[in-house]
């Protein structure tokens, strides 16, 4: 296993993870129809405007696996004036998952965040339906704290059911990250 920035050309193995992870994990809060049809294209588009506008201002570490990317994290420094830098995007692979490679993710934006950020904090939206992923930030020191309605994708309503609830989880010193001080 490996860890690397980004590159422009990582934009369609990153989107399908993506697209994968949602329709995995977000069903009953996004629409069926958007996870089963427009969600890759979506997620595509994203990704290639993402990758292909490299900066200071957001950073994307991709995992690989024999040469294959297994999982990605997604951050924009100084996103917000009072919580810090937006953990956006986290996923792992299905045939990935509980090898280490999300806390091997987490580990290296909260590094990115006490490098290269304004401030070491961080937070991240969570759907409050995705317990498994609640525990994880946990583990890794974050709480939680407060509730929202989700937005619905690229601002379309049709592609949310009801009103689903996400939660903000923070760390306000990404240095008391369990393993996010190097050794």
């Amino acid at each position: 296993m490996s860890y690397r920035a980004a590159a422009a050309g990582d934009a369609r193995a990153v989107a399908a993870l993506h697209a994968d992870s949602w329709r995995r994990f977000y069903r009953g809060a996004y629409a069926d129809a958007f996870l089963d049809g427009d969600v890759l294209t979506d997620r595509l588009a994203v990704w290639s405007r993402r990758l292909a506008a490299s900066g200071a201002d957001a950073v994307t570490i991709v995992a690989e696996v024999d040469g294959a990317i297994a999982g990605f994290v997604h951050v924009a420094l100084d996103e917000d004036e009072r919580w810090g830098s937006l953990l956006d995007n986290l996923h792992v692979g299905r045939a990935h998952q509980r090898l280490g490679i999300g806390s091997g993710l987490i580990v290296r934006a909260a590094r990115a965040v006490a490098d290269r950020a304004a401030t070491n904090a961080m937070y991240l939206w969570v759907l409050e339906q995705n317990d498994a992923a609640q525990a994880f930030y946990a583990a890794h020191g974050g709480r939680c704290a407060e509730r929202a309605d989700v937005d619905p994708p690229g601002g379309v309503p049709g592609r949310i059911n009801g009103r689903p609830a996400k939660l903000r989880y923070c760390w306000a010193d990404v240095a008391d990250m369990p393993g996010a001080v190097a050794t």
